[in-house]
């Protein structure tokens, strides 16, 4: 379903950000690299951008902010999950073990977010629609497609996210070590273990998004001074690799399997 009409259904990976140092860098990068189109936005909205993939919001980037004195955040990209009432998902989070980073805020009439860690210390963040659900194309070349937890308790993960969201976990067939998402009986992202990831990666999100060309697309990030994580390979869903980009926050490719 590339493109979305209606709002997510809570649980959901809806909306995925980069807070990122040099902003207009960030935005040059990704429309190279996926065709997206944005600028730097409002100051009211401290110049967040609305990406866009053909006309519809795809993700966004903004300009890191930090208050003076303290440490710059690393770059990364932040998933957001869907709720209806933000302020009801902000309390379960806290009853089921996470630590709330950011509490819930009004964004005017777009709609109210917050951001949190589950208690294996995986950041995201939580969205509840306004006048803007999300992303309105995913799962086509340059858009988001999937999102995977990377974590060391799959038991409490699947505890925390259950009693959140409502979120289901369970392993995917014929996979190895390997568990999805579900929301509703639609798989919606993947769990995996630390233990595939270099020694001491913390427990994380990574975002996903859809190319065409797995192996052009890494190419493409080498020559605009990006760096290859894990360089392309044929896996179950396809063909991937994982990069970070020239201001180093990682993200995966994900396209059709090599012939």
């Amino acid at each position: 379903m590339p493109e979305v009409t209606t709002p997510y259904a809570t649980g959901t990976p809806c909306w995925v950000d980069l807070m990122a140092k040099d902003q207009q860098a960030a935005l040059d990068f990704y429309r190279d690299l996926l065709g997206w189109q944005g600028a730097v936005g409002p100051a009211g909205f401290g110049g967040y951008a609305v990406c866009e993939l053909n006309g519809r919001a795809v993700a966004g980037i903004g300009p890191t902010m930090s208050p003076e004195g303290a440490p710059e955040p690393p770059t990364v990209w932040t998933g957001y999950l869907a709720s209806t009432d933000a302020r009801a998902t902000q309390d379960a989070i806290v009853a089921a073990g996470g630590t709330l980073l950011a509490p819930v805020t009004d964004v005017g009439d777009l709609g109210r977010m917050l951001v949190a860690a589950d208690p294996q210390g995986a950041v995201f963040g939580v969205w509840q629609p306004g006048t803007f659900f999300g992303a309105r194309v995913v799962n086509e070349p340059g858009a988001l497609t999937w999102n995977e937890l990377h974590t060391d308790d799959v038991p409490g993960t699947t505890a925390f996210y259950g009693a959140a969201f409502g979120i289901e976990i369970e392993p995917l067939e014929g996979a190895d070590a390997y568990w999805e998402l579900r929301v509703g009986g639609r798989a919606v992202g993947g769990v995996t273990l630390l233990a595939n990831d270099p020694p001491g990666t913390p427990a994380h999100w990574l975002t996903y998004f859809a190319v065409d060309d797995v192996d052009s697309s890494a190419d493409a990030v080498v020559k605009r001074n990006g760096t290859v994580l894990a360089p392309p390979f044929d896996m179950v869903a396809g063909r991937m690799t994982v990069v970070a980009d020239p201001q180093g926050a990682p993200f995966a490719l994900i396209g059709p399997a090599s012939a």
